[in-house]
């Protein structure tokens, strides 16, 4: 991940604030708003509230009970104020049984419900926080495994906006010093598998332009949805159309289409 250290940043729902503070303490950023879905209490109980004073006491906002989706938890923030807006790991918190699950959800998928979470995410970023006159940036670091990489982030996130997608870039962990991948249910560091920093913006030329990369599977002959290809025949096309892995996320793509419309 690259950070420019002239850019104005808000991190959206960073767990123990262990990002924030490393992002702080090792890039100095022009200015930095820091966020966290729990509250003060829930914060301290989980994973201590160290973060959260060193940042405090360096100056730093930090906005707690905040919900990218929900406007009245946004607190005094002002609108258009910042270049970039990074979603770490983003991952929707657990549901207490199989029961309320299906009470809660409404019968879709989780597939679906982490894809509406990160669409009202960018949606939110682009027309309420990012500055029109500034970088104008979006970042979503996701892992690049199963389930994370089936929520088809390059791609189903923007159907039917004015957002682009820009490319990606590698996050490595160990360039930000003190990071923890925090469970978002409790005190547990996770593992850190291979993550990958997607770049949006609604400019056409970013200042990232010549940082990240677009990916094979989103060109023609492959399937951007399995990240399958090229297909050098079209019975090796078809072939994988019929597949087990294809219909699961052909399933995965229209229920997604159906929520959207």
């Amino acid at each position: 991940m690259y950070i420019n250290p002239a850019w104005r940043i808000l991190t959206i729902g960073d767990g123990d604030l262990s990002f924030s503070h490393s992002l702080l303490e090792n890039y100095h950023p022009k200015s930095l708003t820091a966020t966290v879905f729990d509250d003060i209490s829930s914060l301290s109980s989980k994973y201590s509230t160290t973060h959260f004073k060193q940042l405090q006491a360096q100056r730093c906002e930090v906005i707690t009970s905040f919900d990218v989706t929900k406007k009245q938890t946004w607190g005094n923030l002002d609108k258009h104020q910042f270049d970039v807006i990074i979603f770490q790991f983003p991952l929707l918190p657990a549901f207490n049984s199989a029961k309320d699950f299906k009470q809660q959800s409404q019968n879709i998928s989780l597939n679906t419900l982490h894809r509406r979470l990160l669409r009202r995410y960018l949606l939110n970023c682009f027309n309420e926080f990012l500055d029109p006159q500034g970088a104008q940036l979006a970042l979503i670091t996701s892992k690049d495994v199963k389930p994370y990489r089936q929520w088809c982030i390059e791609q189903a996130l923007i159907i039917n906006t004015d957002i682009n997608y820009i490319g990606s870039m590698p996050f490595e962990t160990d360039k930000f010093p003190g990071y923890k991948i925090r469970n978002v249910d409790r005190d547990k560091h996770v593992k850190d598998t291979e993550g990958v920093t997607y770049v949006f913006s609604r400019l056409l030329t970013t200042e990232l332009d010549n940082k990240v990369t677009q990916p094979n599977y989103l060109h023609d002959n492959y399937c951007s949805y399995c990240r399958v290809g090229p297909f050098y025949t079209e019975r090796d096309k078809q072939s994988h159309l019929v597949s087990k892995k294809h219909q699961k996320m052909a399933l995965f793509e229209q229920q997604w289409l159906n929520d959207i419309k």
